[in-house]
């Protein structure tokens, strides 16, 4: 187990339910590593989505990563960018109708030409982050 998350309506539940949770772990011999181990927070990291009480966002690192993606110059490149674009498709309005010059490309059939038609899907799903 990698991961898990703790929550509750208020600190003292909250509390309760982080007792029982570790000594779940316990009864079960679990071993944490306690130095990656963040107790109490009110927002944070998860899988990726930055979590807080406010709900889901996209977390800004990864949008700094794909901000500074070169244009894809091959097949490769096309699906390397869908993949980590489509990770926070669903804070994309209409992502996949935005990215289908790019889907395109990755059919046998098609010639890779990435061309105006692609630049703008491609400019403008790392902008609607």
């Amino acid at each position: 187990m990698d991961d898990f998350s703790v929550y509750g309506s208020s600190f003292a539940v909250c509390l309760s339910n982080l007792c029982r949770v570790l000594q779940r772990c316990e009864e079960r011999h679990l071993v944490l590593n306690w130095e990656k181990c963040h107790f109490m927070v009110r927002d944070g990291i998860v899988l990726g989505h930055r979590i807080s009480e406010k709900g889901i966002k996209v977390d800004r690192a990864k949008i700094e990563v794909m901000m500074s993606l070169q244009p894809p110059n091959s097949v490769k490149g096309i699906r390397s960018f869908l993949g980590h674009a489509g990770f926070y498709r669903r804070f994309i309005k209409d992502f996949s109708k935005i990215t289908r010059p790019l889907t395109m490309l990755l059919c046998k059939e098609v010639k890779f030409d990435f061309d105006s038609a692609c630049w703008r899907p491609f400019t403008r799903s790392r902008e609607l982050w």
